[in-house]
């Protein structure tokens, strides 16, 4: 209610409309989350295969899809000629899931910041800024993440902004 105002009146947005602006905030989530996780799980399948040359997209793509069960109605993010990238040097092979891994680590650090009770707290900044931020690439991840959080990610706060999970 402190930022959320006309931009000419300066009136508090009406508490119903607030109300209808929350419950739509996940719309479509578990929709977007299958479709992503979709295009990284071909990816990573494609990615172990030894032959490449003789791989039929197509087939290899329903192959997959019908292996993990997806929904007929929903498709990939990305179908395979999307990902030419990940296929033009080892660099990328079967990257696809790190965008969605971003994610998860977005979800539970700012998680870090909720448990104070303030989206602002000075000290979870300050470790944030000091074993994820300043340390760059210099150590381990999983190091940096455990020093920063005291535990590696969790996928719990992501489906829980998602509106996946209670």
């Amino acid at each position: 209610k402190k930022y959320p105002r006309h931009y000419q009146s300066g009136e508090v947005i009406p508490e119903e409309l607030l109300e209808r602006l929350l419950a739509a905030a996940n719309f479509n989530q578990g929709f977007a989350t299958v479709e992503y996780l979709a295009t990284a799980l071909v990816d990573m399948a494609i990615h172990k295969e030894d032959k490449l040359d003789d791989l039929d997209p197509a087939q290899m793509e329903k192959k997959i899809l019908n292996g993990i069960g997806m929904p007929k109605e929903i498709i990939m993010r990305h179908r395979i000629p999307h990902l030419l990238h990940a296929f033009a040097g080892d660099g990328y092979s079967a990257g696809y899931y790190s965008y969605l891994w971003s994610e998860v680590m977005d979800a539970d650090a700012f998680e870090a910041f909720e448990e104070t009770g303030d989206a602002f707290d000075a000290d979870t900044a300050a470790k944030l800024e000091k074993f994820i931020y300043a340390a760059g690439g210099s150590q381990d991840p999983a190091k940096a993440y455990m020093d920063f959080r005291g535990k590696l990610p969790s996928i719990e706060p992501l489906l829980k902004g998602r509106g996946l999970v209670n």
